[in-house]
């Protein structure tokens, strides 16, 4: 399989590289994925050959980019250059039966009193029923979630940001959807990646109607986009390190063996719209977490690490948690 970087460097600017094993091989013509998939589209080339067809010479260590001691930094592996604002960002919750558990015992209210079905259990049933149609049939509708745009992305290593106003940050260990519009308004999907969709689950444990602004934080995306991956069933591991030490560790599934719903049904509901097949807009869609710290009652702490790994993903993911202090600060709109 193909797998890419995005890098930038503070003298040469943007570059995308091929990567196997140690080695990252620049590409040339080619800056940006967002760009090498619009020439492909444009002219209805083979991605993977218009690569190895642009390959250079000149030859990176990864081992290098990776831990942060080059001058080159790995970007998000999919986004939209110069025009963040043209990158859609969102995802579907309750796909995988850990995560629906988890938002049950969130939103449960009383514990002595006789649990009852909630909305959340309800749509993952729903999702178990018709997430899964037969080729050519429309299946039900998952939950789905807006994180904002293409501003909010974040590359391996960058720290996410949990501002003043939030409850809390925590990670979400899943694999996204890299996708671009052709010219004939057609999603195209160029690619998977790991993602940590990163969220604010006490503003969400208030209220289930928070569940919408506790979305609109930081996420991450890589470090490798993999081109024409496998999604059937994938094993990984999502962990939490504090002060070089880990404290916190799960094994986690996920791909459409472990889900509710096939892929082609969650990219159905989402490209439905016709705001969202806008020819050369990009889209990062996240797929759906199995497991989370929080949910077993761990509270992330300023520098604290999250490390996410999946089997066939490449490298692994790896963002510190930055705390914002300060007070929520009063934002007014001003009269013209």
């Amino acid at each position: 399989m193909l797998r890419l970087i995005q890098i930038i460097h503070p003298e040469r600017g943007r570059k995308i590289c091929k990567v196997e094993d140690a080695t990252a091989t620049l590409i040339d013509k080619h800056t940006t994925v967002h760009g090498l998939a619009q020439y492909v589209l444009q002219r209805e080339l083979d991605l993977e050959k218009e690569v190895n067809g642009t390959l250079c010479e000149e030859t990176l260590a990864y081992d290098d980019i990776y831990d942060g001691s080059s001058e080159w930094e790995i970007l998000p592996a999919f986004d939209h250059p110069g025009e963040p604002s043209r990158c859609l960002v969102a995802g579907t919750g309750l796909t995988h039966k850990a995560s629906v558990d988890n938002r049950q015992a969130m939103h449960e209210q009383d514990e002595k009193a006789e649990p009852e079905i909630t909305d959340s259990m309800k749509i993952y049933q729903w999702g178990l029923e018709g997430g899964k149609p037969k080729p050519g049939k429309i299946g039900v509708p998952p939950e789905w979630f807006y994180k904002g745009c293409g501003t909010i992305l974040r590359g391996h290593g960058q720290p996410l940001e949990v501002p003043p106003f939030a409850g809390d940050g925590g990670e979400e260990p899943e694999i996204a959807g890299a996708y671009l519009i052709d010219p004939h308004g057609k999603p195209r999907r160029i690619g998977l990646t790991i993602g940590n969709e990163f969220s604010d689950h006490i503003t969400e444990k208030k209220n289930y109607l928070y569940l919408a602004p506790s979305k609109l934080r930081h996420c991450s995306l890589g470090p490798e986009l993999i081109v024409r991956g496998e999604f059937e069933d994938v094993k990984g591991t999502v962990s939490i390190e504090r002060n070089e030490e880990v404290t916190w560790s799960k094994s986690i599934s996920t791909g459409e063996t472990n889900m509710s719903h096939h892929v082609s049904n969650l990219e159905h509901h989402h490209f439905k719209y016709d705001a969202h097949r806008m020819p050369g807009d990009a889209h990062v869609y996240f797929f759906g977490a199995d497991a989370f710290s929080y949910g077993e009652g761990v509270t992330l702490e300023d520098g604290d690490v999250m490390v996410i790994e999946w089997d066939g993903f490449g490298r692994p993911l790896r963002n510190p948690i930055r705390i914002i202090e300060g007070e929520d600060r009063l934002i007014t709109a001003d009269p013209m």
